[in-house]
């Protein structure tokens, strides 16, 4: 009997005998994953600012195809990976690539998220797409739709969702520590509000292609006013705020209270124009009862609003830039946004059986898409979780615009009571674009 073993045979053996097949690609072909012993192959459009980060961070795998409108903006990142075919045009990208690619991040500006994630998932691309998902409401429901009907691993960049803090917050309230939450209180110092449109018209970069940074937006002159990384004020690229941040801090709350669509959204908005956000906006959502959960009311205040300070908080203290007070019929909360969470008043937290860990630690974010890519556990941001949330996010800055409550029918995607704010949850794409 030969007792030599090539390497390549001694691998295959031992995992078999680990319970683990090395499976090669051709025979997942079709299938839409990789095999959990293959890199995926990932494109990536949008690779400047938080596009870079998203890029180092799925890194692991092979990223194969890069692209981005501004050649300067992305240089880094397309020297960073040489080897990396480089485009302008992610619809060019997509085409050439179809045959080569498993996976596909978005990290553009918010204004092209949809048309960029669906023409991906068209393709049977699985899509890590920052957030908030969409721009528009319409459109984070049909990309919401489109991962279910294509069958594909989906996530939304909402990073601290698989941070220890986070899964906290969850926990404390899940266990039942406060009691029921009737109310919860989520705020952020930050503005993303103000502005005029320039009237002046400076020349456009020549490392910029401003036709496709525009994408399916109104076209308008080219202005540094509008990027590389002011976008979020403009009601045509950006989604202010509550886009920004509001993702972030309102998902330990959609999370704990297992949130689904709100009935009616207040909002209360500070100045603003038919160009950019509001400025100090306060957001009222209110949210059904969800099994023997009851209902609950949840409150946004951004800028220099804040929310009532809690009776509980101790004398001298003050509340942090950003995060969530929630209010149980047992207790309070303070979690702040990215730090432990804990009782109010603090001493408190010293006087309870604090419930053990019961959601999973150890996989960041961009490995929870990557290992789903790969067949295994669905992600916990996929897009049935965060459309969702997106919406109620968004419709924040629609009932903002209208400057008077709205009642929301989601199974119809139709506002009830304000028939001109039904506009403004889908805007006309510009000709050339569709989703």
């Amino acid at each position: 009997m030969k007792m030599t073993q090539s390497r390549r045979d001694f691998l295959k053996s031992s995992a078999v005998f680990a319970g683990f097949t090395l499976v090669p690609r051709h025979v997942l072909a079709g299938s839409g994953r990789a095999a959990p012993s293959e890199k995926l192959h990932i494109a990536c459009i949008g690779v400047g600012g938080m596009g870079a980060s998203d890029v180092r961070d799925v890194s692991s795998e092979n990223i194969v195809a890069l692209c981005d409108v501004d050649d300067k903006h992305a240089a880094g990142t397309f020297n960073s990976y040489p080897n990396a075919r480089k485009y302008k045009d992610f619809r060019v990208m997509l085409d050439k690539e179809d045959k080569s690619i498993d996976a596909v991040t978005v990290s553009t500006p918010d204004h092209c998220h949809a048309v960029a994630a669906m023409a991906a998932m068209r393709r049977g691309k699985h899509v890590y797409c920052q957030k908030p998902l969409c721009h528009d409401v319409f459109e984070v429901r049909m990309l919401t739709d489109a991962a279910r009907r294509y069958k594909v691993q989906t996530q939304m960049g909402i990073q601290i969702h698989a941070e220890t803090a986070v899964k906290r917050a969850v926990e404390l309230v899940k266990s039942g520590l406060i009691g029921k939450v009737r109310r919860v209180d989520i705020f952020s110092d930050k503005n993303w509000g103000g502005g005029e449109k320039p009237t002046d018209t400076p020349p456009v970069p020549p490392t910029l292609d401003w036709d496709l940074w525009l994408g399916p937006a109104a076209y308008r002159p080219y202005h540094p006013a509008y990027l590389p990384g002011n976008w979020r004020r403009w009601w045509d690229f950006g989604t202010g705020t509550l886009g920004d941040m509001g993702c972030h801090i309102i998902d330990p709350v959609w999370w704990a209270l297992d949130l689904t669509y709100p009935t009616s959204i207040e909002a209360t908005p500070g100045p603003f124009n038919d160009q950019t956000y509001p400025q100090a906006t306060v957001v009222k959502w209110e949210f059904p009862a969800r099994g023997d959960l009851p209902p609950v009311t949840v409150t946004w205040c951004d800028g220099a609003n804040r929310p009532d300070r809690p009776e509980a908080l101790e004398p001298g203290r003050s509340l942090p830039g950003q995060g969530g007070l929630y209010y149980g019929d047992k207790g309070v909360i303070l979690a702040p946004h990215m730090s432990n969470p804990h009782l109010i008043p603090a001493a408190k937290m010293r006087e309870i059986d604090a419930p053990e860990p019961f959601l999973g630690r150890g996989v960041n974010h961009y490995q929870d898409w990557i290992r789903a890519c790969k067949g295994g556990p669905k992600p916990s941001a996929n897009f049935d979780y965060s459309g969702p949330l997106s919406e109620a996010i968004l419709l924040g800055n629609v009932a903002a615009r209208a400057g008077a409550k709205i009642e929301w029918d989601a199974a119809n995607l139709t506002i009830t009571n304000n028939d001109q704010a039904n506009a403004w949850l889908r805007r006309k794409y510009r000709d050339g674009w569709t989703l």
